[in-house]
């Protein structure tokens, strides 16, 4: 069989890095791009790709997935993995921070998606997990301009796997509650029924769940990872 590849946009550190090494250790080829560098040294680190470049930069992510195609010839799946956009009082954000978390928050996946949907529809089989944040859900006043976006991007998928699911492509997104990569604070272990922060390894599992063929009948979701912080039925 053909060996499938996984791209990971916005890769260098946290659940991005995680998830290359856990799709690597799994049995994927896998390219690595971060603004950083720590993501171009992953990828080769993991016999793979690596690119260094924004995911706010169309031709950055243009330049990684065209060098991707040509060293591998596929792209299975596609991870958005979003940096940290703009904070602050909501009554007090600028225009120009709410356009920015914009640009990070929902922009770094569509950006991406329209230059991988002709591949796999070519292919015939894809599969798009993006990053998003349990405040998509319950926002929340410390992530505002993440909570308002992300609850955009949502929608987006939504409409994005209506559209391709004929053609094998899923999407979906995954949302995590407070990480371990974070400080811990005692006020928002209090409100996670499950008592504590998520390892990074627990969200890396549900990322490689959805990129891998596990999952081939599951698109357009939103799978909260948050240890019940918004527990639904």
């Amino acid at each position: 069989m053909t060996k499938q590849v996984a791209l990971v946009v916005g890769g260098g550190s946290g659940i991005g890095a995680d998830s290359a090494r856990l799709l690597s250790e799994r049995g994927f080829d896998i390219g690595v791009m971060s603004s950083s560098g720590k993501g171009e040294a992953l990828g080769q680190s993991l016999g793979g790709l690596g690119y260094t470049g924004s995911n706010l930069e169309p031709g950055d992510l243009k330049t990684f997935i065209d060098a991707a195609m040509d060293r591998f010839g596929r792209i299975d799946a596609l991870i958005n993995c979003a940096g940290h956009g703009p904070k602050g009082d909501i009554d007090e954000i600028s225009d120009e921070d709410w356009n920015l978390g914009m640009d990070y928050y929902l922009m770094n996946v569509i950006r991406a998606t329209r230059l991988v949907t002709p591949i796999m529809t070519a292919q015939q089989k894809g599969s798009i997990v993006n990053i998003s944040t349990f405040a998509a859900y319950e926002p929340d006043p410390d992530f505002p301009t993440s909570a308002v976006f992300r609850a955009g991007l949502g929608s987006y998928t939504k409409l994005y796997s209506r559209k391709h699911a004929g053609a094998g492509i899923r999407m979906n997104n995954v949302l995590p509650g407070f990480i371990d990569s974070l400080p811990e604070k005692p006020d928002r272990v209090a409100r996670i029924p499950a008592g504590r922060y998520a390892k990074v390894s627990e969200l890396s599992e549900s990322v490689w769940f959805l990129a891998s063929d596990a999952s081939s009948y599951i698109t357009g979701q939103n799978i909260r990872v948050d240890g019940g912080l918004t527990a639904s039925v």
